[in-house]
């Protein structure tokens, strides 16, 4: 299939022909998608809607292999997570696939990185292996083509003199940043910053009590001076992001779509403004998995537009018990 078809989608009709062109590839290729499929009884020939496509719990990318390709596998991006608990992992077979799809969507969303100095506030990403955050930071920063841009770990005051000083000379300036650290941060020193888009990128994970987007988002407003909090909703399993400007309201570039499912009935949809389980389609993910049942909470805005809410409490997606696969 050809790439450039994903990243040149421009209606929705296109999508869902790229989608189900997708969906077939993988029925066809992905072993155990394939199974999957088949436990749900579905006829491959009859899915001719996206909302007939299967959703592959994401459950599945910590005890299986989920692969559409023979190629050599270039890279394993892995999932954080505490001791003793199986991590996520995602079999990446063309890392050019990733690239394209984080690069085309931050230049959609806010314009050539090369105008940005990039300031990387991820101490627990950078402290461990195989962190897909790391790797899209890493490009960003060094296609940013500014001597300041780099990765912070804990040098907290170092990172305040760089981001109050660039902040002053009129840089446009993107920090990115976990939770966890940018609270660390505001606790340690505060900001009026002026061009300076600072992007959460969730986390807490045993490092702080987990609090709500919006009180998260408060706390930061205030602490860097801002009017606006921006966010980033990716993982492990996805090779392609939505991204928030403020308000906990995300959008996603043209090969993404995100699509809310019954709490109670995983293979039905709910109208906009319920709350229910996220499904992601990510036609970047072509050679893993490009449909994928999430434990995340949101729901659909009438102009398209997605609110996070959260996760399940229970980790088990309820009418998929099929993860004995």
């Amino acid at each position: 299939m050809d790439h450039k078809r994903i990243f040149s989608i421009s209606s929705e009709e296109e999508f869902k022909e790229v989608s189900l062109e997708v969906f077939n590839f993988q029925y066809s290729n992905n072993l155990v998608y394939r199974r999957f499929c088949d436990l749900l009884k579905i006829i491959p020939k009859q899915v001719n809607e996206i909302s007939k496509i299967p959703f592959l719990p994401i459950q599945f990318f910590k005890s299986h292999e989920i692969l559409s390709s023979k190629n050599t596998i270039e890279k394993i991006f892995t999932s954080s997570g505490t001791t003793g608990v199986e991590t996520s992992k995602h079999y990446v077979t063309d890392l050019s696939l990733y690239e394209a799809s984080f690069s085309k969507a931050f230049l959609h969303f806010y314009g050539d990185i090369k105008n940005y100095v990039v300031l990387a506030l991820l101490p627990s990403y950078l402290e461990r292996e195989g962190s897909s955050l790391i790797y899209m930071a890493n490009y960003l920063i060094k296609k940013s083509g500014h001597p300041q841009s780099g990765f912070y770990l804990n040098n907290l005051t170092e990172l305040k003199n760089t981001l109050i000083a660039l902040d002053k000379a009129g840089k446009k300036v993107l920090l990115i940043g976990v939770s966890f650290a940018l609270l660390d941060l505001v606790e340690t020193h505060q900001f009026k910053l002026k061009n300076t888009v600072v992007m959460e990128t969730g986390g807490m994970k045993g490092r702080r009590k987990e609090i709500i987007r919006e009180e998260l988002h408060q706390i930061l407003k205030k602490g860097f001076g801002v009017d606006h909090i921006h966010s980033e909703y990716g993982m492990t399993e996805l090779l392609s992001q939505a991204y928030s400007k403020g308000g906990g309201i995300f959008e996603c570039p043209k090969w993404m779509k995100i699509l809310i499912r019954d709490p109670e009935d995983a293979l039905a949809y709910l109208s906009p403004k319920k709350t229910g389980g996220i499904n992601v389609i990510d036609l970047a993910n072509l050679y893993s998995c490009s449909f994928i049942a999430t434990q995340d909470l949101g729901k659909k805005h009438p102009d398209g537009s997605i609110e996070i809410m959260g996760r399940f409490d229970s980790s088990d997606i309820r009418g998929c018990n099929l993860l004995i696969l």
